[in-house]
C-alpha cells in the first residue's frame, strides 16, 4: 500500500470525471460531499436488469466507473469545489487475472479478492492510496509491491503527476 499525492489536481479530475482513463475500473463505493453528503454503493442490484440486459451490457456485481461517472460528475460540477469526495475503485477480475499472469505473482484470481485504488479529495488535497485484498494468509508482499508499481506506471502512462508520501 502506498499513498500518492496528486500534484496537478485539475488535469487529474478532468481525466477522472470527463476522460476515459479510469472507465474500466469497478466502483466499490463513492461519496461526495457538497451541500449534502451523497453515498453510492457500486453493487448492482439483482433484479434491476433482466438477464438479457446484464449479458448485453456485460455487467458483473459492480458498476464500472464509466457507468457511475456521469452521476458523480453531476454532484461536483458547479462554481464551488466539493467539500470532499472519496471513490474506491477495483480492478476488474479479467484484468486482475492478466496482471497476476504477466507479473508471475503466485496467487490465483480466486485468492485475490481485489486490487484497489482509493481516491480521496479532502482539505484541498487529492491522494490515491493503493490496496489489495486476498482470501489466504500470506507473509509474501509481492502482490502489494507489484500492484503499487503497476499503479505508478498507470499514472505515468496517463501523464498524471504525483509525489509519493
Amino acid at each position: 500500500m502506498i499513498a500518492l499525492n496528486i500534484e496537478e489536481m485539475k488535469p487529474f479530475t478532468t481525466k477522472l470525471f470527463v476522460g476515459e482513463v479510469f472507465d474500466r475500473f469497478l466502483v466499490k463505493e463513492a461519496s461526495v460531499t457538497t451541500f449534502n453528503t451523497f453515498t453510492i454503493d457500486g453493487a448492482i442490484r439483482s433484479g434491476y436488469y433482466t438477464a438479457e440486459e446484464k449479458e448485453a451490457l456485460d455487467l458483473g456485481e459492480l458498476s464500472t466507473w464509466a457507468m457511475m461517472k456521469p452521476f458523480c460528475f453531476s454532484l461536483i460540477k458547479g462554481k464551488r469545489l466539493p467539500g470532499s469526495f472519496k471513490i474506491v475503485m477495483q480492478m476488474p477480475k479479467e484484468d486482475t487475472e492478466r496482471f497476476l499472469s504477466q507479473r508471475k505473482i503466485p496467487f490465483t484470481s480466486n485468492e485475490v479478492k481485489g486490487l484497489y485504488i482509493n481516491i480521496r479529495y479532502e482539505e484541498e488535497r487529492l491522494t490515491c492510496v493503493t490496496g489489495t485484498s486476498v482470501s489466504v494468509f500470506t507473509l509474501d508482499k509481492t502482490l502489494d509491491q507489484e500492484w503499487d508499481q503497476a499503479f505508478k506506471e498507470f499514472l505515468k502512462q496517463n501523464q498524471i503527476v504525483y509525489l509519493e508520501e
